[in-house]
């Protein structure tokens, strides 16, 4: 394993929680310690609750595209479904504006926050969450017609890794949840902290919402076989776990990430 070399070769963002990522080149650390831009709208209905792909599947017919700055979000439906027409809004100021349009869609009064700090699943560990291309490969195997971009669409993580075998992310957490593992990609200093959990989304079409039956079990009785000997058993209560959740101290904020960047534990 010491010949490995981990290089950055993916920056996806998802500057609107739940929604399409796009795909950067290069990302700076946020005052929050995830990358600036991402999950930094988030959809709230009137009880204070998120409005995502756990709570509803509407959300996956909905299209974001980005200008190629971030200044901007396009929000469409698959043939202007319900009648709602496609419509530009700036980004992130325009979260207002947005609000009217989702709350047409989903037929009831939906918020648009903005956070500079993103709104992460994980507030704990809430750095960017990592994953290597061979794992990715690996996991799209298990499910016939399934490629590894349908699974970046699914699985919905930030940072990805090349020049490593599968699960080789496992390594970037340990077996003690008080001990984190101290590492650097580029001029960031991250800590790994756990196997991140997953939810009820992966298991949908991204596009659809349509289920792929039998999805969380396959994998956990797959991903529980194929555990690598370098993986932290302790840390796996259940084996629907994929990918490594960080933590990003504030002194990082403002430093950039690039794809090509190295990873140095």
């Amino acid at each position: 394993m010491e010949s490995v070399k981990p290089r950055l070769v993916g920056i996806r963002l998802h500057p609107i929680k739940a929604l399409d990522p796009v795909q950067v080149k290069e990302a700076r650390i946020g005052p929050g310690g995830g990358l600036e831009f991402d999950r930094a709208w988030a959809l709230y209905s009137a009880d204070g609750q998120w409005v995502n792909g756990k709570r509803t599947a509407a959300v996956h017919l909905i299209r974001a595209a980005y200008a190629p700055d971030l200044s901007s979000v396009t929000l469409s439906l698959p043939g202007d479904r319900g009648g709602i027409p496609t419509k530009t809004f700036d980004f992130p100021g325009g979260s207002a504006d947005a609000a009217q349009w989702f709350s047409a869609y989903f037929e009831q009064p939906i918020t648009v926050r903005h956070s500079p700090e993103g709104f992460p699943d994980d507030t704990v560990a809430n750095g960017p969450t990592i994953i290597s291309t061979a794992s990715l490969d690996a996991v799209a195997a298990w499910f016939p017609g399934l490629t590894s971009s349908d699974m970046r669409l699914r699985f919905r993580t930030t940072l990805e890794l090349d020049g490593v075998p599968a699960f080789w992310e496992d390594q970037l957490f340990g077996a003690d949840p008080n001990t984190a593992v101290r590492f650097r990609i580029g001029d960031v200093n991250f800590e790994g902290s756990n196997p991140c959990a997953r939810c009820p989304v992966p298991p949908r079409n991204p596009h659809t919402g349509a289920e792929f039956t039998g999805f969380q079990k396959r994998f956990t009785e797959l991903r529980r076989a194929t555990l690598p000997p370098w993986s932290p058993q302790e840390r796996f209560d259940h084996y629907y776990r994929l990918a490594t959740n960080t933590r990003v101290a504030s002194s990082e904020a403002g430093k950039s990430l690039r794809v090509g960047d190295l990873l140095v534990i």
